[in-house]
């Protein structure tokens, strides 16, 4: 039953990504261009990602306003096993930035294995008042673990997130959903967050965090990390700036995690983002972090990632 609703969310999905292509508009300032991304990840249990992508847009305004399609090759390496695999993406953009409002969805074949999956990342943000907004999500994918790539092991992840505004100077996020694995697990998903701008023009904000989930079964046969239920609590400060049109983001948080009945242990977090303005003939994005939670093997694992993105009009 989950195997059948995960086909029919990305059939859907894949509908949708179509009709956004065809009713992109033709007008003239849309521009062709092509581009390029990196990924590079790795982990303290020695699992490392690398992707290579290359990207051709037929219509391009900027980097939240485009179709077109992708490219990506992916490597995957732990210890002495390594799995190789090819990604073909169709992408659609139409946010509006100054909201975050609009939607965006790319939806691939994904070959690794012998495996073949549809994957789907998508997103719809709309406001529902001043300073009420509403966001759907979808994704599926293949679980990145050395097993669940060789088992062929995928998931799919619908929910939803409301954010809303308290005064000019608080902020309350609610995200629920549920990840269906095709091994048949489950885990209903919540987080919260809390989010203070002491001043509205420092871009500093202060956050509290919470996450947990729980899944429906703990055997997995050590396919990838599965407790019983998790959860995590976080401080965390923000900062956000827009240096002669370039948009700059840095997040550092330290909190507690709780595995299973487990007593508490830290957690880290640092992420930094950086991107260009969104009126010239190129696009930049640098996104990068660091985290440190729980894993199998104890609280300590630590995983960092490196993303490149460059578009140019032609």
């Amino acid at each position: 039953m989950k195997y059948m609703l995960s086909k029919r969310l990305a059939f859907f999905a894949l509908c949708l990504a179509s009709a956004s292509g065809m009713a992109a508009s033709d007008d003239e300032s849309f521009k062709q261009a092509a581009g390029a991304a990196l990924l590079v990840s790795g982990d303290t249990e020695n699992f490392s990602i690398q992707q290579a992508a290359v990207e051709y847009l037929p219509k391009y305004k900027h980097a939240e306003l485009l179709t077109g399609f992708r490219y990506t090759t992916h490597h995957f390496e732990q210890n002495d096993w390594q799995r190789s695999g090819q990604q073909v993406t169709f992408l659609h953009r139409n946010i509006v930035p100054a909201t975050a409002n609009g939607w965006q969805m790319d939806v691939g074949l994904f070959h690794q294995g012998g495996h073949n999956l549809l994957t789907v990342d998508g997103n719809y943000r709309v406001a529902l008042g001043e300073r009420t907004g509403l966001e759907l999500f979808i994704n599926q994918d293949w679980v990145k673990t050395a097993t669940a790539l060789n088992n062929g092991t995928h998931f799919t992840f619908p929910g939803l997130a409301l954010e809303q505004g308290l005064g000019s100077h608080i902020t309350l996020v609610g995200l629920g959903g549920q990840q269906n694995f095709s091994d048949g697990n489950s885990r209903n998903h919540g987080r919260f967050k809390l989010i203070v701008q002491p001043n509205l023009d420092l871009g500093l904000t202060l956050q509290a965090r919470y996450r947990t989930y729980t899944s429906s079964s703990e055997d997995v046969g050590g396919a990838y990390f599965n407790p019983s239920g998790y959860e995590e609590a976080m401080l965390a400060l923000g900062w956000r700036q827009k240096v002669h049109g370039w948009n700059a983001r840095l997040t550092v948080g330290t909190g507690q995690q709780k595995v299973a009945g487990n007593p508490r242990t830290p957690t880290r977090l640092l992420e930094v983002g950086i991107q260009s303005p969104l009126n010239r003939t190129y696009s930049l994005r640098l996104h990068g972090g660091l985290n440190q939670s729980a894993s199998f093997n104890g609280p300590d694992y630590r995983y960092n990632y490196l993303q490149i993105e460059w578009i140019a009009e032609l």
